[in-house]
This record gives C-alpha cells, sequence and structure tokens, in this order.
C-alpha cells in the first residue's frame, strides 16, 4: 500500500514522479508490476529507517543486449548520490556487475528486470532496475560482519533516504545524457574507474555489458565474462534475508 502524506515527497527533477510504499512494501517487484502502465521516470521506494530501497522504470531505446547496461549507469548515480556523504577515506567502489562496496564490505547493490518475452534483439516496452543499501542494524552485530557493512557503520549516521533518492535521480538524468551524448563509453568509464585496481590486470566493458580482463603478462589472451549469466543470482543479496551480505 502506498501513503498519502506529503511529509516524505521526494524533490525529484522533470520526468520521474514517486510512488511510495509502507515499510514492508517490495520496491524492485511493485516497479515491475506497474511498468507497463505507469511508464518511464517511474521511481518506487520504501520507507524505511534501516535501509534504502527503490526502483526505477525506465524505456529504453536500445535492443535488450544492450539496454541491460542501464545498471551501470544506475550503481554509478547511486555511487555520486552516496559520495557526497562518504568521509575521503572511506573507499566507494564496485564489483562487477551488480555490487557496492563501502571500505571494502558489502553495502548493497542493483537488479534488473525485463518483460519476460523480451529478446535479446528486442526493444523492450520497460526495464526496472532495483536499488538497494543496507542503512543499519544493531550495533551488537557489527563485530559479526564478515562479507558486508552498512551505511550508520560507516560514519552515515544522519543520512536520509529522501535526500539520498533526491541525489540519486539527479545523477542518473545526468548519466543518461552522457549515454546519449558520448556513447556508451561514457557510462562503462565512470563504472570500471570504481572497481578495485588489480595489478597487471586490464579491464574493459563491451556495449552488451560483458566484461573483458586481460593479463599485461598474457596480452592476447582475453577473458570474457557475460553480464546475461553473472545477473542471473544478484552477488550481493543474501537470498535467506532478502537483504544485502553480513
Amino acid at each position: 500500500m502506498t501513503t498519502n502524506s506529503d511529509k516524505h515527497k521526494l524533490d525529484l527533477p522533470p520526468g520521474f514522479s514517486e510512488i511510495r510504499l509502507r515499510e514492508h512494501g517490495d520496491a524492485f517487484a511493485h516497479a515491475q508490476g506497474v511498468a507497463a502502465t505507469e511508464g518511464a521516470g517511474t521511481l518506487v521506494w520504501v520507507r524505511r529507517l534501516d535501509s534504502i530501497e527503490t526502483a526505477v522504470v525506465l524505456e529504453p531505446e536500445q535492443p535488450l543486449a544492450e539496454a541491460r547496461c542501464a545498471l551501470f549507469a544506475v550503481m554509478n548515480a547511486a555511487a555520486d548520490a552516496l559520495g557526497q556523504y562518504c568521509a575521503p577515506e572511506k573507499a566507494l567502489q564496485f564489483s562487477w556487475p551488480d555490487t557496492i562496496l563501502l571500505d571494502g564490505g558489502i553495502v548493497g547493490g542493483c537488479r534488473l528486470a525485463a518483460p519476460r518475452d523480451a529478446a535479446d534483439t528486442d526493444v523492450p516496452d520497460w526495464l526496472v532496475v532495483g536499488l538497494q543499501l543496507r542503512g543499519s542494524v544493531p550495533m551488537t552485530t557489527w563485530q559479526s560482519f564478515s562479507r558486508g557493512t552498512s551505511l550508520e557503520a560507516e560514519g552515515f549516521n544522519l543520512l536520509h533516504s529522501e535526500d539520498v533518492l533526491a541525489s540519486f535521480t539527479r545523477h542518473l538524468m545526468a548519466g543518461f545524457d552522457g549515454w546519449r551524448a558520448d556513447g556508451f563509453k561514457s557510462v562503462a568509464e565512470r563504472f570500471l574507474a570504481r572497481m578495485p585496481a588489480t595489478k597487471g590486470l586490464r579491464r574493459g566493458l563491451e556495449r552488451n555489458g560483458d566484461l573483458l580482463e586481460r593479463r599485461l603478462a598474457t596480452v592476447k589472451e582475453v577473458v570474457r565474462q557475460p553480464l546475461t549469466e553473472a545477473l542471473d543470482v544478484p552477488q550481493w543479496l543474501d537470498p535467506d534475508t532478502g537483504q544485502p551480505w553480513l
């Protein structure tokens, strides 16, 4: 169910509209359910204190094989929005294709959905990209973190979902503008720049989002990791809790 109060209404740029869900809502699932009727720019979000959870509806102009790369534009925008509040010593990085790392720990990530009958060569009627960031957990569990972290644990004590999401939408618009003007290269370079560097390794992203890795010691050998296979199971999401891995 959605709420009607304007108390927490998002300050969204032109072209965006919001659907706000109560605490136990599922933004990613809800956005898929309304994508065909609500259209591009619909931002579904959940009003929660312990996480930032949203999903945005897109109407791409490219075939699905290329349109999937919207995932990277969303991750870039999420990192840019968080970066405004992030301490300089805290590294805000990506693990290809869908995981957001904060100071080396998993803090969240993205998911992507398209119509089930859309083929790679089709321009899909819609795409939905979901974003989830762990805001907080009880302080008594902080010492038990093994893979993940939270925004609160990393010093984001006064962060409000509304501020992050408003900033996120503006960065997302800028990212798509850059994509249209300069091609996917502009999105790919910004995403790759946030991946942890590995000595002697060069990375690239194909137009379909596949990751290419080349080691300088064996220049002729290029390892390709297909995006479609990597997105089958979100790498940041604990299936037992429905939250980012801890």
